[in-house]
């Protein structure tokens, strides 16, 4: 399956991907992760979008963000690959995406993410270091991960 990473700004999404974003989101995060949560929280807008598209729609997704607006440092968030797209690899190549955009947008520096702690061993293959105790976020256990 061959993937084109598209990167755009709110802005220039159109209404179809926006659409393909909030339903893999809601997809995953709410329906097959058991989790009654606001995924629209007023930060979309000021995100840029990370998409890994497919001929069978939008396979995987994160949305990015400069110092100051999640975190102090840059960050990113929104971590989800589609069912019908998951495989060896598919994650760790989004996150190499992802953690290219930011330095192509904002220059090389620490990155943060709130992580779901099962993820843990993932993130740090990617250079990220556990910075919190666990704590609970939507009722999943989560850690902070900083990425120098």
């Amino acid at each position: 399956m061959e993937i084109r990473w598209e990167i755009r700004t709110f802005e220039a999404l159109s209404n179809e991907e926006l659409y393909q974003i909030l339903r893999l989101r809601n997809e995953v995060f709410v329906v097959e992760q058991q989790c009654a949560y606001q995924d629209a929280d007023n930060y979309d807008q000021q995100a840029v979008h990370v998409m890994g598209i497919t001929d069978a729609g939008l396979a995987a997704y994160t949305r990015v963000f400069g110092p100051g607006i999640k975190f102090d440092m840059a960050s990113i968030g929104r971590v989800v690959t589609a069912g019908f797209a998951r495989r060896p690899g598919l994650g760790r190549e989004l996150m190499n995406v992802s953690i290219a955009t930011v330095q192509d947008k904002w220059g090389k520096m620490p990155i943060k993410i709130s992580a779901q702690q099962y993820l843990q061993k993932f993130y740090e293959s990617l250079g990220f270091v556990q910075h919190s105790v666990t704590y609970m976020e939507d009722n999943i256990p989560h850690i902070e991960m900083i990425r120098d």
